[in-house]
C-alpha cells in the first residue's frame, strides 16, 4: 500500500492485518489502496474465512474500510482451475459505498450464559449486516385470515430485506482480536451513518 500515508497510525494497521491475513496480502492492498485513494481510514476490518466447496477448500476475504465520507467493501475469493482458466486464479472487487446511502447497520451478538453476563465480555459471536439498497432479499408467503375454513386467495405477505452484506465473524474460528475489530468496525460505522 505504497500510495496509502505512511504517517497514519489507522492506515499501517490496515496494512499490517492485511499482512497477517496471509491471503493474497499484495493483490488484497493494492485493490484497497485503489478504492480508498487519498481517504484518510477511521476504521476497518480484515475478515479471512476458509469454506469447504464440495471436495475442495476454498478461502476468501473481505475487508471493510471506513473514511469520512465512505464506506468501502473489497472481496477477494481464489478460484480453482477450471474451463476459463488452466491455472488456479482470483477475483477480487471493491466497491465504494457513500455514508448517507447506508440504511442500516445491524449488530448480532451471541453471549454464552446471558444470566451471568458482564458488561464488557466479549460475545463469542458478531454477524455484522449492513444494508444500502444495492441488494434486498424479500421472503414470501401465502396470506390468510383468521378464519379456517376460509378457501379465499388472500394474496402474499413477506418481508422485504436490505441484505447487502453480512460477516460473520467467532472467537473459536478468528480469535478475539478479530471479534473486538468487527464490534469497533460497527460502532464506528453506526455512528458515522448518525451524524449524517
Amino acid at each position: 500500500m505504497e500510495g496509502m500515508a505512511k504517517t497514519s497510525t489507522t492506515t499501517q494497521g490496515l496494512r499490517a492485518a492485511i499482512e497477517r491475513s496471509g491471503y493474497y496480502p499484495a493483490l488484497v492492498a493494492e485493490a484497497v489502496e485503489a478504492a480508498v485513494g487519498g481517504e484518510p481510514i477511521r476504521s476497518y476490518l480484515v475478515h479471512q474465512e476458509t469454506t469447504f466447496d464440495q471436495n475442495e477448500v476454498r478461502r476468501h476475504v473481505t475487508v471493510l474500510v471506513l473514511t469520512g465520507n465512505r464506506f468501502i467493501v473489497s472481496h477477494t475469493d481464489e478460484q480453482a482451475a477450471d474451463t476459463t482458466s488452466p491455472t488456479p486464479y482470483a477475483t477480487t472487487s471493491t466497491e465504494s459505498v457513500k455514508l448517507g446511502r447506508i440504511s442500516s447497520v445491524v449488530v448480532s451478538r451471541v453471549v454464552a450464559n446471558p444470566e451471568s453476563y458482564a458488561p464488557g465480555t466479549l460475545p463469542r459471536e458478531v454477524m455484522l449486516t449492513i444494508g444500502w439498497g444495492a441488494v434486498s432479499r424479500i421472503d414470501l408467503e401465502p396470506a390468510a385470515c383468521g378464519d379456517p375454513n376460509c378457501d379465499a386467495d388472500h394474496g402474499y405477505t413477506g418481508n422485504s430485506t436490505a441484505d447487502d452484506l453480512s460477516l460473520r465473524v467467532s472467537e473459536a474460528g478468528d480469535g478475539p482480536e478479530t471479534v473486538r475489530q468487527a464490534l469497533a468496525f460497527a460502532q464506528s460505522l453506526s455512528e458515522a451513518t448518525a451524524a449524517l
